[in-house]
């Protein structure tokens, strides 16, 4: 089988992508969440159908003395790949530095819980537990209607941080002190950014909910703005939220005044030609909208959906499927930027915010202060390598590599 490196920094990477001191351990957990709308059934007609929804969840985590073992993943054709990155299956955690902070991550549709597997072993030797959710019906072998995604991604997320939250607290067992979910971030894309954008305290409008009623009758209802079920989901234990290519503000579910509601800080992320989620209608609308929160947007110009998010193409997809009537390189890659560089800039930026509002730590924010236009930015450096009075390249950038990229930030609105 190919070597599918998920850990590769190359030489133009910006500085806080590299890899932090920690090994990676990671375990599977089976979760369970019990009575649930069955959103399946709900839509051939049994609008009240109830079942337990199951959840896999693969947690990454600080650990020491780790020699890798490959993942087993599955690639967006159903065949079985390995991924080579930093980790290796329940091995001891490094309670060093415990509790650590928690991270979420959230897949796109279709996806599944190692499509982002790069980050989430990234943050994990930087001292963070990171709990990546397989979403049912949303995987690649299980791959269930768009309305389930519609009603799930929110519920999915919470009910992760509740888990991970009371794992935390049992004496004796490997998740057992590890980390505090009272820090908790939210890493989404795509659908899964949907439903971080709700998590956070976005809601839904009545035309959206009252679209899909005769589908999903009042499912959609708890979603809504001003609902006393949304009002209950957001969780104040969620400190900071990335929001990759976030759908739904150009399908009209979101709003100025649905977006009102989100207050945690943000970062969303885009690629300037995204044709699924949009970018001037779509991703950046949903940044401009979200006027309670401390909002930066990172822009990939000429990007498309993909930017960022997803792990390098493996190898075995780059054969034409004739079942999908694609090859599955195209799930992952985008036609313009190389995808190691998009990754290597998202953990940069993840690093950042995820260090300054879920490690407190105020030097991280000194990487997220700069000119808008990376390609206005001016490298003058002396002899010693310190910046000069007319340096405005963007920190951690080695000169010459902050090219087709924007950050713009904007602060809340104080009512």
């Amino acid at each position: 089988m190919a070597e599918n490196r998920i850990d590769i920094v190359r030489p133009d990477a910006p500085a806080l992508a590299a890899h932090g001191t920690y090994g990676v351990g990671r375990t599977t957990l089976e979760l369970t969440n019990p009575d649930q709308a069955d959103v399946p059934a709900v839509l051939t007609g049994d609008k009240n159908a109830r079942r337990d929804r199951p959840l896999a969840v693969e947690v990454f985590y600080p650990a020491a003395n780790v020699t890798p073992v490959a993942i087993d993943a599955m690639l967006r054709d159903g065949s079985m790949i390995k991924l080579h990155g930093r980790s290796a299956p329940d091995v001891a955690p490094d309670r060093s530095g415990a509790p650590y902070p928690l991270v979420i991550i959230s897949h796109g549709y279709p996806g599944n819980r190692f499509l982002l597997s790069h980050l989430a072993e990234n943050l994990a030797t930087k001292g963070y537990v990171v709990a990546s959710i397989d979403h049912t019906d949303s995987t690649y072998d299980n791959k269930g209607a768009f309305e389930v995604q519609l009603v799930n991604r929110p519920l999915d997320q919470k009910f992760v941080l509740e888990e991970m939250d009371r794992l935390s607290r049992e004496e004796g067992t490997l998740l057992g002190g590890l980390l505090s979910a009272e820090r908790t971030g939210l890493i989404g894309f795509s659908m899964g950014a949907y439903g971080a954008v709700i998590s956070s305290g976005g809601s839904l409008t009545e035309e959206a909910v009252a679209a899909k009623r005769e589908q999903l009758g009042n499912l959609l209802t708890q979603h809504r703005t001003g609902s006393a079920e949304h009002e209950e989901l957001v969780d104040d234990r969620l400190k900071a939220v990335i929001a990759i290519a976030p759908w739904g503000r150009n399908a009209g579910y979101f709003s100025t005044e649905s977006l009102s509601g989100l207050e945690a800080p943000a970062l969303f992320v885009a690629g300037s030609h995204d044709d699924i989620s949009g970018y001037e209608k779509g991703v950046r609308k949903i940044w401009e909208e979200s006027v309670h929160s401390d909002r930066f947007l990172l822009t990939f110009e000429y990007a498309n959906h993909n930017a960022a998010a997803p792990m390098p193409a493996p190898e075995e997809s780059y054969a034409f499927n004739e079942e999908l009537g694609f090859a599955p390189f195209n799930h992952y890659a985008d036609p313009v930027w190389d995808t190691v560089r998009m990754n290597n800039v998202l953990q940069h930026f993840s690093t950042a915010f995820l260090g300054l509002h879920l490690k407190q730590n105020d030097e991280m924010g000194t990487y997220l202060d700069l000119i808008p236009n990376a390609g206005d930015g001016v490298s003058a450096l002396d002899e010693n390598g310190h910046p000069k009075p007319e340096h405005t390249y963007w920190r951690g950038f080695p000169a010459r590599t902050a090219m087709g990229l924007t950050f713009e930030h904007l602060e809340p609105l104080v009512d």
